[in-house]
């Protein structure tokens, strides 16, 4: 399994902690501090490893499904205003892959990066969080579809890779959020959702929704 490029430049600092650790360890007196150190580089070098992993995905092929952006554990499934659009939301721990994924085909129209504040990935309130949205228009359908990347508690970085007349083909990998965080899709109309609350999602594998038209 590779690691996605951020995930590098963490280890690398984790593991020079660690060496400096085995240089305090040279001195009697600074042993156990550096002993300290050696294990804490280490432990945070694997644990970085582990969440900035990025599997190998095969992209989907099925162009009437609308696939997940992000592995995790949806939260909820409702229209959040006026119109008939469905926003489905999913909380990802920092136990998940934390890289984002298109959820169809199609043409990125708009890009916006909106601050905001840093509240737990998994409330009802991170709905306010610092975020990036994407517009998409998709190959083929009707409608346009929002997808959002949201910081958390912990999570203070988002990286998006694309922006406005960028094409993204269903499950390109499309972004990262360092750490906990939360992903949202808002469907067009003419579409059904085909999971429910609580439901675990993979980004690029499970399909959240469908086109009806």
């Amino acid at each position: 399994m590779s690691i996605a490029r951020a995930g590098w430049a963490v280890i690398f600092r984790c593991l020079v902690g660690a060496g400096m650790g085995l240089l305090l360890c040279r001195y009697p007196g600074l042993r156990s501090g550096g002993q300290v150190v050696v294990v804490l580089g280490l432990v945070w070098a694997l644990f970085a490893a582990y969440f900035f992993r990025d599997p190998e995905r095969p992209l989907p092929q099925d162009l009437q499904k609308i696939y997940s952006t992000g592995d995790g554990r949806v939260l909820s499934i409702e229209a959040e205003g006026e119109g008939d659009e469905i926003t489905i939301r999913t909380f990802l721990s920092i136990f998940n892959v934390h890289l984002q994924r298109a959820p169809c085909a199609g043409t990125v129209t708009e890009a916006e990066y909106i601050k905001g504040s840093f509240r737990v990935a998994s409330a009802p309130a991170a709905r306010r969080n610092e975020r990036c949205i994407l517009s998409l228009t998709p190959d083929g359908h009707e409608g346009t579809l929002v997808i959002e990347q949201i910081a958390g508690l912990i999570a203070r970085r988002i990286e998006c890779w694309k922006g406005e007349g960028d094409h993204v083909a269903a499950g390109e990998r499309y972004g990262m959020i360092h750490f906990g965080s939360q992903v949202a899709v808002t469907l067009p109309p003419c579409t059904r959702v085909l999971v429910a609350v609580g439901d675990r999602v993979a980004a690029g594998l499970t399909p959240i929704a469908e086109w009806t038209s």
